[in-house]
């Protein structure tokens, strides 16, 4: 019984698909043009969003924020992802590792948080036509998207804080990429309280 800090110096495994040999090379092809969308159509999102000006409203500018967001999103995953599929190592490093989960976790939390957002320009924008641009200023705007990455980013330092602290039995992930679910299942000791404090961050 080590923990995650000390144990697993050279790293971790990640099993990804190498079940299925025969499907990667199918799966390196279709995840890769589903990337190349992904990245092609949210950079089209944000420079459009930027260039025309009858689109500088708060929801083309909340939208901005989570085409970023998916950008970075699937960027904090798929290149990992894609070099497992045409590698034979599949080895991360423990800092590699914690980076992606800390990442991941960050920019899913963020995701959510500005969806929160959104929904309360949407609304401010239905029930309030007529006081809507009073009440979504550009300031007020600017902060929400701020306190979004903000919100995000301190509840992934939280749970990647108290993912890192279980104690692991194993260094094989399956998984291809370092997702929290998959190291409570590589925990040693009894998770219940690492998911309470997880739950409620």
């Amino acid at each position: 019984m080590g923990s995650f800090n000390t144990s697993f110096e050279d790293g971790f495994i990640l099993v990804g698909f190498s079940d299925w040999p025969q499907l990667e090379p199918i799966l390196f092809v279709f995840i890769s043009i589903f990337y190349s969308l992904t990245l092609f159509g949210n950079t089209i999102i944000i420079a459009v969003s930027q260039l025309d000006l009858r689109l500088h409203t708060p929801m083309y500018f909340f939208l901005s924020h989570l085409s970023l967001l998916d950008l970075c999103f699937t960027t904090s995953t798929v290149p990992w992802l894609l070099v497992n599929l045409c590698g034979v190592d599949r080895t991360i490093t423990c800092g590699g590792c914690v980076a992606q989960l800390f990442i991941y976790l960050a920019l899913g939390s963020t995701e959510c948080v500005l969806l929160v957002v959104m929904a309360f320009d949407r609304y401010a924008a239905v029930c309030r036509p007529l006081h809507y641009m009073a009440i979504m200023r550009p300031h007020l705007c600017q902060t929400l998207a701020l306190a979004s990455w903000g919100a995000g980013f301190l509840n992934s330092l939280i749970q990647t804080g108290l993912t890192v602290a279980m104690p692991l039995c194993g260094h094989r992930l399956n998984h291809f990429f370092c997702e929290m679910p998959v190291f409570l299942k590589l925990a040693c000791a009894n998770t219940e309280g690492t998911e309470a404090k997880m739950f409620v961050a």
